[in-house]
């Protein structure tokens, strides 16, 4: 036995100390994203044993059953669990049975001091009848009063009945320890619970050690042990291995499906406190689901001092990060800006031309609003600030172009040549067809069936066809500005480059293919 004791202390911190933290936290996350599948397993498992306790047997082989369920229940679902063994105490007083009343009466007196409820649970254990108990259940009932006592000691504020509470706690601790072997489970957690107490930590990790030698891995037992060795390192002051063997507590929780846990919380608390808001946030979130879906309310309370305050931290956290990007935004504008300012003064000699460029920096900053609406949908962003980013170099690009040409004519006296060149809208026409061209392309890349949520809402006879789905005609390109909360006339035409009156028109003609003309322009802008 010492041998395989020791066997499993060596064969644990070989393996913790091999793995370092950073390691062990990405088995735990690999672990949470497997959460789902696990609980999956657990509720197939109670769905056959329901499904079989649905068929017609006696009233013994309906108590087994209900048995089993109790215990896939046990740390999954409080209200389950309670509504299971309940049935089971009302099955035992129908055969007349004190073995299996006591029996469940018992494990409903465990399973209440386990969440935390001491009172009801020791108002539950007096109910018992000390003379009718089976010799197999006092070991039961020994170890139902003492977590229950010991819990009332531990959250009573009243020293007088902490007092009496704790000297109870150590009478049914001893006569329950009286009768344990001493190689047994329960034995060895008084034994190393008293080590633990009493700060001989020493004794309380060999104890440990033995108690993991004798438990098999990702069970509810093994991840108590782990815990509860971690409560050992935190005395010592080891945060490191604390930490390490509250994850492999947590793994083990997660893998058995274990609703009713506490290192994942606990995890969390430490995290917090040195500053891994992320992780904390989520591990303490995942440790108040849990406690939710399985009714604790001993794991509310120790969860409910922290979570604000985690919470709070990683809402604090995530504000300072927003208010870094705007400012960043902010100052991309700003340098944008000054970008434009310094090449406006650098062509201010040049009125004609210059007249182009304000004409184009009029058109970019239109799509860049366009852009700005745009991009409060994240998975476009990236793509249309590098696309703006391009469109602005070509724009600087042209503009060189433009300005060594007027140069050259100047040098060759070309005057004719140059006055020419003022006067052509050939700059204005191209680029607006470009304008076109992108405004297109990037309201139909997130607004796809713009065309056809446009034509339910006009008359049957009244649709508007397109011959290349790729562009947006006049109509539609009013429409999909209007969508986009531009609604004025005059900065549609400014946008588009026609006249107020035109655009009054266009607005005017599709109204009256609309089949409700009142409310037409608000339906538009509420297309999804």
């Amino acid at each position: 036995m010492v041998l395989k004791s020791f066997t499993v202390f060596l064969f644990l911190n070989i393996s913790l100390s091999n793995n370092n933290l950073d390691s062990l936290l990405i088995g735990l996350e690999n672990e949470i994203n497997k959460k789902e599948f696990y609980d999956i397993q657990k509720e197939e498992r109670i769905k056959f044993l329901v499904e079989k306790s649905k068929k017609k047997g006696s009233l013994k082989e309906r108590y087994k059953i209900n048995n089993e369920i109790y215990k896939e229940y046990l740390y999954y679902n409080f209200d389950n669990a309670i509504k299971y063994i309940e049935n089971n105490i009302q099955l035992a007083y129908e055969l007349k049975n004190d073995t299996f009343i006591n029996e469940s009466k018992l494990k409903l007196g465990l399973l209440l001091v386990n969440t935390g409820r001491y009172k009801e649970s020791i108002d539950i254990l007096n109910e018992i009848v000390r003379t009718t108990l089976a010799e197999s259940l006092l070991d039961n009932y020994y170890a139902a009063y003492n977590e229950g006592y010991s819990g009332l000691a531990y959250s009573t504020a009243v020293n007088s009945s902490k007092s009496n509470y704790l000297q109870l706690y150590l009478t049914y601790r001893d006569s329950l320890y009286s009768r344990l072997n001493p190689d047994f489970e329960k034995a060895l957690r008084i034994k190393e619970k008293d080590y633990r107490d009493n700060r001989n930590l020493k004794l309380a990790l060999e104890v440990n050690n033995q108690r993991l030698s004798k438990v098999h891995k990702d069970s509810r037992l093994y991840s108590l042990i782990t815990f509860e060795r971690s409560l050992i390192y935190e005395l010592e002051g080891d945060i490191l291995e604390q930490k390490k063997h509250l994850i492999v507590s947590a793994i083990s929780d997660i893998k058995a499906s274990v609703k009713d846990n506490a290192s994942i919380g606990t995890l969390a608390k430490i995290l917090f406190i040195e500053g891994d808001l992320d992780r904390a946030h989520r591990y303490i979130n995942l440790s108040y689901d849990d406690a939710e879906f399985y009714n604790s309310k001993l794991r509310f309370v120790n969860i409910s001092n922290s979570m604000p305050l985690i919470n709070k931290a990683y809402e604090d956290k995530t504000a300072k990060q927003k208010e870094r990007l705007q400012r960043s935004l902010v100052l991309i504008s700003l340098l944008t800006a000054f970008l434009l300012i310094a090449v406006y003064f650098i062509y201010k000699q040049v009125r004609k031309i210059s007249f182009a460029r304000n004409e184009l920096k009029i058109a970019n900053e239109d799509l860049k609003k366009i852009y700005n609406e745009l991009s409060e949908v994240d998975k476009v962003k990236e793509h249309y600030i590098g696309s703006f980013i391009n469109l602005y170099s070509e724009y600087i690009s042209k503009l060189d172009v433009y300005r060594k040409l007027v140069s050259k004519y100047v040098n060759a006296n070309q005057m004719n040549a140059l006055l020419k060149l003022s006067k052509s809208k050939q700059l204005i026409d191209e680029e607006l067809e470009i304008f076109n061209k992108n405004f297109d392309s990037s309201f139909l890349h997130i607004y796809p069936s713009f065309a056809d949520s446009v034509n339910k809402l006009l008359q049957d006879d009244k649709q508007i066809l397109i011959e290349d789905i790729s562009k947006l005609n006049t109509e539609l390109r009013i429409l999909a500005l209007i969508k986009l909360g531009i609604i004025s006339s005059s900065k549609i035409a400014k946008i588009l480059r026609y006249s107020v009156n035109t655009i009054y028109n266009y607005r005017a003609a599709i109204k009256n293919m609309a089949k409700d003309k009142t409310s037409f322009e608000e339906m538009v802008k509420a297309i999804q």
